[in-house]
């Protein structure tokens, strides 16, 4: 079987606009949750959100491409060529048809459609722009990047709501090993903090209402958790085979050992009560690593900080883990970075690689009063410094869509 590496990652995310900065922010326990800006957010009974903060969209296109297109696409396209020169590959006529990329999103460009359809409204289909559909589709992420660095295998979109990254990973995971590929550049991206994506969300009564305390709004596990908190960015990878990999003399971050998808057939929302998709996920992802449930070290949760979510996730741990639950470390880095739906599971998986590389566990922070439901160690409020050796990250979205990549040292 073919051995899949991570070389390459890139990241633009609520705690930085690189991966380092990201990951410093992370392990210091800071919040990237605070009151919107993009939008007047008064009549919204949530007003706080986990932005990006100065991202300059120049540093990836021009002026003019600038105007053109979703914030959603420009951070894909950003955050896959970061990834893409972290690695070092080189693409020539020779190997292009052995590179691919799989770059996903859970809703697309949502900022794009709300003020197209406004335009539409108020000016008639003449103010609608020619590029406002290749804009908003999926897909656009994956084709843009082929064009950006010349990658000619498979090349396609993702949509698999907060399971989209991963789904990203695992499809690439399986072409390197299916030998239909060498490398891939995988990931997801989302924009979604708009009037019309935060009045959604509100209106499902899924989100905090903490707005005169953003950065303790979001609170995995706690007692007094009252809904996620909506981020956005975008993360991806450059994964490879690891004999390509090490005969150009790459850095390795970590290995990819094995993935497990799953779907709950349950609800298009709630996550059954026994987390039965979620355990049967993180199971299969277990065996097709090779390994046994004890020799995982740390999860990385999905950890939304809402009532029925997280109790779900506790029980599926417990439920796959035995006994070996309690020696678990677990902690769920949406408390500081929110909720990035299509992009949640590759920032996620980033933190996941770099506490494997570093050996520094990120906290769960605003974990206060433990609910008694979630009794598992969350590494509350303060990093831990603690060797692993392997590791899960998970992804579960709406439609009951469930994925989980094992992670090893490298």
């Amino acid at each position: 079987m073919r051995n899949v590496v991570v070389t390459g990652m890139g990241l633009i995310s609520p705690l930085g606009l690189t991966v380092q900065e990201s990951w410093n922010n992370a392990i210091a326990g800071k919040s990237g949750v605070g009151h919107i800006t993009k939008f007047e957010k008064e009549r919204f009974v949530t007003q706080i959100a986990a932005e990006v903060k100065g991202f300059d969209a120049k540093k990836y296109f021009d002026a003019k491409e600038v105007s053109r297109w979703d914030l959603c696409l420009q951070f894909g396209v950003g955050a896959g060529l970061d990834a893409f020169a972290d690695s070092g590959l080189t693409i020539t006529p020779d190997n292009a048809e052995r590179v691919g990329i799989i770059m996903g999103s859970g809703v697309g460009g949502l900022i794009g459609i709300s003020h197209t359809s406004v335009a539409l409204e108020k000016g008639g289909p003449k103010q609608v722009s020619p590029f406002f559909i290749p804009s908003v589709i999926v897909n656009m992420s994956s084709g843009m990047l082929a064009i950006r660095v010349g990658a000619k295998g498979l090349n396609y979109g993702v949509v698999s709501a907060c399971a989209t990254s991963n789904h990203a990973i695992a499809d690439g995971f399986h072409a390197i090993r299916r030998d239909e590929v060498d490398a891939m550049i995988v990931g997801g991206a989302e924009a979604s903090i708009t009037e019309i994506g935060v009045a959604g969300f509100c209106s499902a009564r899924a989100m905090s209402k903490r707005n005169d305390e953003p950065e303790r709004a979001s609170r995995p596990f706690d007692k007094d958790r009252d809904g996620f908190v909506l981020g956005e960015g975008a993360g991806a990878f450059v994964i490879e085979e690891e004999e390509h990999a090490k005969k150009r003399g790459a850095k390795i971050y970590g290995r990819i050992l094995g993935v497990g998808m799953t779907a709950d057939a349950y609800h298009f929302t709630a996550p059954p009560e026994d987390g039965d998709g979620a355990m049967r996920a993180m199971k299969l992802a277990v065996k097709s690593a090779g390994l046994q449930p004890e020799d995982i070290d740390y999860v990385n949760a999905h950890g939304t900080s809402t009532g029925l979510g997280d109790v779900a996730e506790t029980k599926a741990i417990k439920r796959l883990f035995g006994d070996h639950a309690k020696k678990l470390m677990v902690s769920s880095t949406k408390s500081m970075h929110g909720h990035l739906l299509g992009a949640a599971g590759a920032l996620e998986a980033a933190l996941t690689l770099l506490a494997l590389q570093e050996g520094i566990i990120p906290p769960t922070i605003n974990l206060e009063n433990p609910d008694a439901e979630c009794d598992l160690d969350y590494v509350p409020n303060v990093a831990r410094k603690k060797e692993i050796r392997y590791a899960l990250s998970n992804g579960f979205g709406f439609g009951g869509t469930n994925a989980t990549i094992c992670f090893g040292k490298a």
